[in-house]
């Protein structure tokens, strides 16, 4: 929405809004999730300079907030359409209570017929619970409200198989229906975005939405984006959901909840995970990184140290680096006590 310079795209916004509340007419349910607040403050204060202070980004996202609200309140005041804002964090997502109390005011604005606008909390986030980009935020909240359809916009057409504004012999990708390692390949070379929300940080919200069962368009460029593809249209890169979609938990233990630490495991561990189904016992553990408590979400590494799986653990890691490759029958000898066999249960744990 902000163009070069950081001035607003009203074109592109005024078209927007525009598709939106003719969608909303015909009966769809639509949530926005937009950018724009730290660049439309440092417009309203005149600031040139940019800065890597917290502070300072923090301050000029509350004054630009206020004003990226006034803006889409007036564009969608003109078809009878009134706007709600959200502001999240990550923690507002790790939480499951504040999680499931995200979901029930989505769903309630749309009921009324009230768009969400939706934005990172820049004015309290901090690195450490930051989404980091918009493009990873809408496919999270996508998930959350078990959305049928996750539109990302690019300053380019789609996935391409280069950047096609340095390779006239780049070819437009129109379906994926896995997104793996080549086509995460691709995406680091296929724009040249530099800034936040380039095509690697779209292909990773991709990844999560269609790992949830949500299908994905990324596309964009000049002309009714929006409006082309509801009228039946084929426009931009489609990825196609997963047929095994987590269900509502499981998307939150994968991606919602904030990683506290990692456990790498053994070859049979691992396995034993993906192939049979079973949860992480302690035998298998080679070694625990981080500061993390009972009822945290850690990261499991194969001995590659390639993420492969996330759960909840039973265990602190001060008990986990005590009872590491120790049998299940032996974990109350080994500690005094024992609450579980299971350092991860496999209902608490997603396989990537």
């Amino acid at each position: 929405m902000l163009r070069e310079g950081g001035n607003l795209d009203f074109n592109f916004l005024e078209k927007l809004s525009q598709n939106i509340a003719d969608l909303i007419s015909k009966g769809k349910e639509v949530i926005l999730v937009s950018s724009g607040a730290i660049g439309l403050g440092r417009q309203e204060l005149n600031i040139r300079k940019r800065s890597n202070s917290i502070s300072f980004k923090q301050t000029l996202a509350s004054i630009g907030q206020a004003r990226l609200m006034n803006i889409y309140y007036r564009l969608f005041q003109q078809y009878n359409l009134l706007v709600g804002q959200i502001l999240l964090s990550g923690v507002d997502l790790s939480r499951r209570s504040s999680y499931l109390n995200a979901r029930n005011t989505f769903l309630t604005l749309l009921k009324f017929k009230i768009i969400p606008v939706v934005n990172e909390n820049d004015t309290v986030a901090v690195e450490e619970i930051k989404f980091g980009d918009n493009d990873t935020l809408s496919a999270l909240v996508a998930g959350l409200v078990d959305a049928n359809l996750l539109i990302i916009f690019s300053d380019i057409e789609g996935l391409y198989t280069s950047d096609p504004r340095m390779n006239s012999e780049a070819k437009l990708i129109k379906e994926v229906d896995d997104i793996d390692e080549k086509i995460e390949k691709i995406s680091l070379s296929a724009s040249i975005e530099g800034r936040v929300g380039g095509m690697q940080t779209k292909i990773k919200a991709a990844k999560i939405a269609t790992r949830s069962g949500i299908p994905v368009i990324i596309g964009g460029g000049e002309g009714n984006f929006l409006g082309r593809i509801f009228a039946g249209e084929e426009r931009g890169t489609l990825f196609l959901p997963k047929k095994d979609g987590l269900t509502s938990r499981k998307k939150w233990i994968a991606y919602a909840h904030l990683l506290a630490g990692t456990i790498v495991v053994d070859d049979g561990a691992k396995r034993a995970l993906i192939v049979e189904g079973k949860s992480l016992l302690a035998a298998g553990i080679i070694e625990i990184t981080g500061n993390f408590e009972v009822g945290d979400s850690v990261s499991l590494l194969d001995m590659n140290s390639e993420e492969f799986a996330r759960g909840i653990v039973h265990y602190s890691s001060k008990e986990l680096k005590k009872i590491k490759g120790t049998k299940s029958s032996l974990i109350e000898k080994q500690l005094g006590y024992k609450y579980y066999d299971e350092v991860v249960h496999r209902d608490n744990l997603v396989i990537l």
